[in-house]
């Protein structure tokens, strides 16, 4: 019986030296399972210039660069998330501070309207309706107003002269338009 259990025992180490070698674990396998990358890369750097070449070996490599690149990205994004929640946070501060020395500006402006409008005895509301019923002094004068020292009664002259001014500007264009066409 012993016999029998050593020639089994003989032949399944026979048949195992024959049996294939295990194919060397791929890129996927070692980015799936951080475990057995960390194992391949601790026994390829013991003896690098042995394992230089080794299929395992340049699989681990290539798995652990993919890695290193995929936190890379993430750390960057991260940085410019946090980047832009600085810049937006920074943008809502200078429209604070730009709104806040406006209001500022305004104050003191009204300050100085009432101050000025004091001296004359006016409050700032009062101001508004004499500035309603007073003509805009920007507003362009008509050419056609005559002073009052010359206000003698005179007739107005009719606006039909730029009705004919109007026939003028038109018969030029046309003769400009058929002078264009030929």
């Amino acid at each position: 019986m012993i016999r029998h259990l050593t020639f089994i025992f003989a032949g399944c180490v026979v048949l195992s030296s024959c049996a294939k070698e295990q194919p060397p674990r791929t890129v996927d396998e070692f980015d799936k399972n951080p475990l057995l990358l960390e194992a391949a890369m601790v026994r390829c750097s013991e003896n690098r210039s042995k394992t230089r070449y080794d299929a395992e070996c340049v699989n681990a490599r290539l798995a652990a660069s993919r890695i290193q690149a995929r936190e890379e990205a993430a750390r960057k994004a991260e940085l410019e998330a946090r980047s832009e929640r600085k810049r937006e946070a920074l943008r809502r501060t200078q429209a604070a501070a730009a709104e806040a020395r406006r209001r500022a500006a305004e104050a003191d402006r009204a300050r100085d309207e009432a101050e000025y409008l004091s001296q004359f005895g006016l409050e700032p509301g009062e101001t508004a309706s004499a500035e309603a019923s007073a003509p805009d002094p920007e507003a362009p004068v008509p050419a056609n107003t005559v002073d009052a020292a010359d206000a003698v009664n005179e007739p107005q002259p009719d606006s039909e002269p730029a009705l004919s001014d109007l026939e003028s500007v038109r018969e030029e264009l046309q003769r400009r338009n058929e002078q264009g066409s030929d």
